[in-house]
């Protein structure tokens, strides 16, 4: 192991002097709070604003996202940012498509119980309205530049993260969007010609709120039913 000032040569690859932030108790215990209360304030929001957006916001947020850890540091994602109205009109149709059946015919009547206080149906017009729609892919597998298969690893648990931590950039830059998983999502992959690797993971439309919107009034588990302390 060979030590520099601000790096070390270990196994032949660089690693970094990593410096911690630091806080004291009383600033620590506030700035979690705080930050739990700023996300204790989003919402799944379903009517959308079609006011613009800077698109230097969204490739903010997207380098965000892309900060997230992932197996291997592989970062097996693609993050696809659709502005353009004909796309997104193409992308409403198959999804109301996919989601008629679903309702109709594929989620059973649990499943539409439970749904029943959200207020959801097969219709959705803010894929249209919003002013932007990021679908999140996922890389199945990577392909070097002879087009080769090359092993990505904890692929969806890698995605995952990246797509909360999309999400709570979203919110924390004062916009809204919504969780969409239209089942089946193929057509995704097929309206944005996205290599075989590539499976969509997430549907995420992003813009402002409506000037009148409603969200359910629903809550979160309090902390007794979602922590288990063992001391």
């Amino acid at each position: 192991m060979k030590e520099q000032e601000d790096y070390i040569i270990e196994g032949g690859f660089r690693h970094n002097r990593f410096t911690p932030r630091s806080f004291s108790k009383e600033e620590m215990l506030t700035k979690s709070q705080e930050f739990y209360e700023e996300m204790k304030q989003r919402k799944s929001i379903r009517f959308f604003s079609d006011e613009a957006v800077d698109i230097q916001i969204i490739e903010n947020l997207i380098k965000t996202a892309g900060t997230a850890p992932s197996g291997a540091n592989k970062q097996p994602w693609k993050f696809c940012v659709v502005s353009n109205p004909e796309l997104k009109k193409e992308i409403r149709i198959a999804a109301e498509k996919e989601e008629k059946l679903s309702y109709e015919s594929r989620m059973s009547d649990r499943w539409l119980k439970d749904l029943a206080p959200l207020g959801t149906d097969w219709q959705k017009p803010f894929l249209e309205i919003a002013p932007y729609l990021i679908i999140v892919f996922k890389e199945n597998y990577g392909l070097d530049e002879a087009g080769n298969k090359t092993q990505n690893y904890y692929v969806n648990e890698s995605v995952g993260l990246a797509a909360g931590f999309l999400i709570s950039a979203i919110h924390q830059a004062g916009l809204v969007t919504l969780t969409h998983t239209p089942s089946p999502m193929k057509f995704l992959a097929k309206i944005l010609k996205r290599p075989k690797n590539e499976s969509p993971f997430l549907l995420l439309p992003v813009g402002f709120a409506a000037e009148k919107t409603f969200v359910p009034s629903i809550s979160k588990k309090p902390i007794e039913e979602i922590m288990i302390s063992y001391e």
